[in-house]
């Protein structure tokens, strides 16, 4: 089987929680290769690109009408995805470590796998 076959025939079985929990876990292992190769500032960029961008989408379907999540919960995760855009930049420039960062996406990633193994 292709990789390409493979990646259509997951995307059509892996539900969109086992599709968060699988972006999230990628994103965060790259910010841990990062950091783990001594990275840091500008260098950790595209690592953190792609972390911003996953919160950005977070944060603009939690804000969608329509969407079935709890409004507490659409609420703390657009809370979270602000605070990933302001601290990212502290990362970037230097001031603060990439170390918070993983630490959120790994709790994320944990909430994913428990809600996974419960459906």
């Amino acid at each position: 089987m292709s990789l390409n076959a493979y990646r259509r025939a997951q995307s059509i079985a892996e539900t969109p929680r086992a599709t968060e929990y699988r972006l999230m876990s990628q994103i965060t292992g790259e910010m841990i290769d990062a950091r783990d190769a001594g990275l840091a500032g500008a260098a950790l960029m595209p690592a953190l690109h792609r972390n911003r961008e996953v919160w950005s989408a977070f944060s603009a379907l939690c804000g969608t009408p329509g969407n079935a999540l709890p409004d507490e919960l659409r609420a703390r995760i657009i809370s979270l995805a602000l605070w990933v855009e302001r601290y990212t930049s502290e990362v970037i420039t230097g001031r603060d470590s990439i170390e918070d960062l993983i630490l959120i996406n790994r709790a994320i990633i944990d909430g994913l796998a428990r809600e996974n193994i419960a459906n």
